[in-house]
């Protein structure tokens, strides 16, 4: 029985892909598979990608065009065979050791149908400096009934495959996916749990920004959201936390692709980074005890 699915897809993110998999494949245990969709890269990503499939250090693996990232996040999910679903963004840093936490919750508590937690996030050009985030204020704000639903990020998300058949998979037709996807999996009232301690970093850098040019786009899809799900905002027609991951360009489907020139000049730079990243949430979650907060 497997009962942990990580998935990926990508496109063209060589550079980042081989960090991520290399830390994933090195945590990955008994019971627990993973699962890639490529979106028929260009960069090496397809060849690198087959090669782990061929060894199986990967359990399931596909290249093929997508008509967008929502897309291949749906292919990814529909073919996961783990009791559990865990994404797994290619340019972001986890905390495998506080996803089994989350994990193992789930396993035990059936009802249960998403694990959400706090979050940090970086940016390459300063990746000294190192925010925290929590959706707790919102998710009690949700969790007491005064508010229909909140939004929060998925890369902190496990969600249980059975829960698919309730909530859906992404719209794939709004940018901002996981914005969409979480008012509307709260907005339907699942069982949310919040888990105060760090599944992710999310790291923003330049080559992902790309949301300047669909900013009209992203404003008439959050005045959408709020009609759909009766969202009130954080003050504003799409939450301060959700412009942040707008401009840090990390739900948007057409990311850069990074030279090879630039590749060359920053895979150590950027490894060591990464390492420092690593050793960072691991510590945030080794300094503190974390607990479950329960939702509707």
């Amino acid at each position: 029985m497997i009962e942990l699915s990580y998935i990926i897809a990508t496109r063209n993110r060589l550079l980042f892909l081989r960090i991520t998999l290399e830390r994933l494949i090195a945590n990955l245990q008994p019971g627990e598979e993973i699962v890639v969709v490529d979106g028929d890269s260009r960069d090496g990503s397809k060849e690198y990608l087959q090669g782990l499939y061929t060894d199986g250090r990967i359990q399931q693996f596909i290249s093929e065009p997508d008509k967008n990232q929502a897309h291949g996040w749906n292919k990814a999910m529909l073919i996961a065979r783990g009791e559990i679903i865990k994404k797994i963004i290619d340019d972001d840093v986890f905390c495998y050791a506080a996803i089994r936490q989350c994990k193992a919750y789930m396993l035990q508590h059936s009802e249960v149908d998403v694990v959400i937690s706090n979050d940090l996030g970086s940016s390459l050009n300063n990746p000294a400096q190192i925010e925290k985030y929590s959706r707790l204020p919102q998710f009690s704000k949700w969790q007491q009934g005064d508010v229909p639903s909140f939004t929060f990020g998925d890369v902190h998300m496990l969600i249980r495959r059975s829960a698919l058949a309730y909530v859906g998979l992404y719209n794939t037709s709004f940018v901002m996916m996981d914005w969409e996807y979480s008012l509307r999996i709260s907005y339907l009232k699942a069982s949310i749990i919040y888990y105060t301690g760090y599944n992710a970093l999310s790291v923003a850098h330049e080559q992902s920004v790309t949301s300047h040019k669909n900013q009209q786009l992203v404003q008439d899809q959050g005045k959408l959201g709020m009609l759909m799900y009766n969202y009130a905002g954080d003050g504003a027609e799409i939450s301060n936390w959700s412009k942040l991951k707008i401009f840090a360009g990390k739900k948007l489907y057409g990311k850069t692709q990074i030279s090879s020139q630039q590749v060359a000049l920053n895979t150590d730079t950027l490894k060591e980074i990464y390492n420092s990243y690593y050793l960072y949430i691991d510590d945030c979650n080794m300094q503190d005890s974390f607990e479950f907060i329960t939702g509707t």
